[in-house]
């Protein structure tokens, strides 16, 4: 099977029965992605597929040949962090820093999901577009978990980069 992780393209024999996170850490030798609960529930696996966050522990491997997949390894470019790992520092987003990289990639996919007019359950008024008010980024990223409680800083650093986002 092919797989394209952060850009480069790996061809692997895989059981049919290998979860996409298991691929990640274990095949691929990218610890970034966490194993937190396996079960779907704390987010901390959270990886982009096509741009999308998925849990990476509930998705078979096979199911996501040939797409696009980025971890937290692959956000960094020419060396320099993503505007938002940037800011989780800046921020204090993190304290042991498990949840962080899924935080951080959910992010992502949550301005992405709110650039395309996605709504959430709190968002008032489908016929316009919603804007990362501080209950919208709550409801958006409540399938990450943050067992140290570091919750003021990842919103924080969350809203100073993506300020002002909202469906087109």
């Amino acid at each position: 099977m092919q797989f394209i992780v952060n850009g480069e393209r790996h061809e692997l024999t895989l059981d049919l029965r290998t979860s996409l996170l298991d691929l990640l850490r274990e095949k691929l030798g990218l610890p970034g992605t966490k194993k937190g609960c396996n079960q779907g529930a704390c987010g901390a696996c959270t990886v982009l597929v096509d741009g999308e966050r998925i849990n990476s522990c509930l998705a078979l491997a096979v199911q996501y040949e040939g797409r696009e997949i980025t971890t937290i390894e692959g956000l960094a470019e020419d060396g320099a962090l993503h505007p938002l790992q940037a800011a989780f520092i800046e921020h204090d987003g993190f304290q042991c820093g498990y949840c962080t990289p899924g935080q951080i990639c959910s992010a992502i996919g949550m301005a992405a999901e709110l650039s395309r007019g996605v709504p959430s359950v709190v968002t008032e008024d489908l016929a316009h577009h919603a804007e990362l008010s501080h209950d919208e980024l709550r409801e958006r990223m409540s399938g990450n978990l943050c067992r140290c409680g570091a919750y003021n800083g990842i919103v924080e650093a969350i809203q100073s980069t993506f300020a002002g986002e909202r469906a087109p």
